[in-house]
């Protein structure tokens, strides 16, 4: 499926300030993308016809330096547009922010999940789970900016594991049932 959307874009680091207006009925954290503290990169597909949200956008990403490492970059917010979600555009527009990262020196990419779907999806872009959890439950993946993650089953499964004790929607549930026992996905793309 990688082939059937437009390739991702750079609208810059946060030095740059950029910002993007995405309707907040159909992206999660729309909010977010107004701030311009925080670089951002995009997937669009065709040209924003809508005077007030960019409704070209499929997918969006924000990021930024870790305030106590700097050979660490943080992504703070991934959305993928509702009707586009499981199409593997989030995964493919957080491996080009990896790239980009690599290419500025970063050595390594984080990111704080708070839902097993994400935290599949951030699998398929090549990151592991740490065995850490922000406080405010969320829990932290890493890659090497230059390569996939060295990826553990047991670690796979223990994120998982932690996600089940959590008040969790149905389709969370039946989505952890599916992936009971299973190893962790191959990173694609």
């Amino acid at each position: 499926m990688a082939s059937e959307f437009p390739a991702p874009e750079l609208l810059g680091w946060p030095a740059d300030g950029p910002t993007i207006r995405l309707d907040y009925r159909r992206f999660s954290y729309a909010g977010k993308f107004v701030m311009s503290n925080t670089g951002k990169a995009v997937v669009r597909e065709g040209e924003s016809t809508d005077g007030e949200f960019d409704d070209s956008v499929v997918a969006a990403v924000a990021f930024n330096a870790d305030r106590t490492d700097s050979e660490t970059l943080w992504l703070r917010y991934v959305t993928v547009r509702d009707d586009r979600r499981g199409e593997g555009i989030g995964p493919r527009l957080c491996r080009f922010v990896v790239e980009r990262a690599a290419a500025r020196g970063y050595e390594r990419v984080r990111i704080a999940v708070n839902n097993p779907f994400a935290y599949e999806a951030l699998y398929r872009a090549g990151f592991a789970f740490t065995g850490e959890e922000t406080g405010i439950a969320e829990l932290v993946l890493e890659r090497p900016a230059h390569a996939p993650a060295e990826r553990s089953t047991a670690r796979y499964r223990a994120g998982l594991d932690r996600y089940r004790k959590r008040d969790l929607s149905d389709d969370e549930r039946a989505f952890l049932e599916r992936k009971r026992g299973e190893e962790p996905p191959a990173p694609s793309g």
